[in-house]
């Protein structure tokens, strides 16, 4: 028995990171034998339920230490784990377990993540030094490579692959529909869906202004339907009651937590699909729903380019003139977009195929 132990953003009610979990475990499952799978989770017992794993609180030090004294394979699993942007102290707590992992002389792998940015001049040399010393690098995008080229890291040792979620198979839209109807929203075949998942903490910006112009325009000028869905929930529910509160009764929302499989279906339901949430561009992809993108982070940009499209442009220069002809283009466009989307998901995700490899070639050595 292979033991592995994965070191994530896991338990926190973030469809993306939750969406990743499902991924590596399902693919780790169905391509390695006899494995046992343990995760580090804020909720260990729902991720225990929910995963078929064995789970640990990630809070808990004396847990890790038995979890890392027990594996055999630690893996730093997908998502933004090694930055600085969004918080100064989740990379060090990161580079720690590795660090301990290493004293107690385990393997270490990191699956295909999406690394920096890393703003302080510390966590640049701490995670060189770090990544130096693991038995295997694979990073979802070329900027990740480049850039721990620029931190010190041998980017010979480094494999460019794509996000785990898109492996991830479609699921049957009967789900969603059944979902939306309960949330109180009826689809209608006569009537354009839109779906927007927003990332924003300041809720008195422009560009939530903007939005909610955008959003009133498509409702009398398009007579669309808005739905608005959490992907981390606890984040994201502020800024979608900010925009209930404005728009009342013109826009309807997703009100409680849903599985990976549930939240693919809802996307699958839309007719367009505007993101600010990585994660729910990739749910799009994979369901077949165009996309307009906002970018607040350079993963969003550089999600994009590997499916061959582009971020409409950033949360700070967002304007709703510009969208509406953004949403116009998509529209009209829709069916030459989505073909150019799947044919570029066809390569992504079989080079998601070199995750196991590697670590079938470290479990052999």
């Amino acid at each position: 028995m292979y033991k592995v132990l994965i070191s994530g953003y896991y338990g926190f009610n973030n469809i993306g990171d939750e969406s990743i979990l499902r991924a590596v475990v399902d693919n780790l499952q169905g391509r390695l034998e006899d494995i046992e799978i343990t995760v580090l989770s804020q909720d260990p017992v729902s991720t225990a339920e929910k995963y078929g794993v064995k789970s640990v609180n990630r809070k808990s030090v004396k847990s890790i230490v038995s979890a890392v004294s027990r594996c055999d394979l630690l893996i730093s699993g997908g998502g933004s784990l090694l930055q600085d942007v969004t918080s100064k102290k989740s990379i060090l707590y990161y580079l720690i377990i590795m660090w301990m992992a290493l004293l107690f002389r385990k393997k270490i792998f990191i699956y295909s993540q999406g690394i920096g940015p890393i703003n302080s001049s510390l966590n640049r040399k701490l995670t060189s030094k770090t990544l130096s010393k693991v038995s295997g690098i694979v990073v979802r995008d070329e900027a990740s490579k480049e850039f721990l080229a620029e931190i010190g890291v041998d980017c010979r040792k480094v494999v460019v692959t794509a996000d785990p979620v898109l492996r991830i198979k479609r699921a049957p839209l009967i789900i969603g529909e059944e979902i939306l109807r309960k949330e109180g929203i009826n689809l209608n075949k006569e009537q354009l869906t839109v779906g927007f998942a927003i990332r924003e903490r300041k809720l008195n910006s422009e560009f939530v202004d903007e939005l909610c112009i955008a959003m009133e325009r498509l409702v009398t000028e398009k007579n669309a339907q808005i739905v608005l869905i959490p992907f981390h929930f606890s984040e994201d529910v502020s800024v979608i009651e900010e925009i209930e509160k404005r728009l009342g009764e013109k826009v309807y929302s997703i009100k409680h937590k849903y599985l990976t499989n549930e939240m693919l279906s809802i996307i699958g339901n839309m007719d367009l699909l505007v993101g600010v949430r990585l994660h729910a561009l990739i749910h799009s992809a994979i369901m077949n729903v165009p996309m307009i993108a906002i970018s607040y982070d350079p993963k969003i940009n550089s999600f994009m380019k590997s499916i061959g499209m582009k971020a409409m442009c950033s949360i700070y220069d967002f304007n709703s003139e510009d969208f509406i002809d953004e949403f116009n283009k998509t529209l009209q466009h829709k069916e030459v977009l989505k073909k150019r989307v799947q044919n570029k998901l066809i390569d992504l995700t079989k080079a998601l195929d070199t995750n196991e490899e590697m670590i079938k070639n470290i479990m052999e050595k």
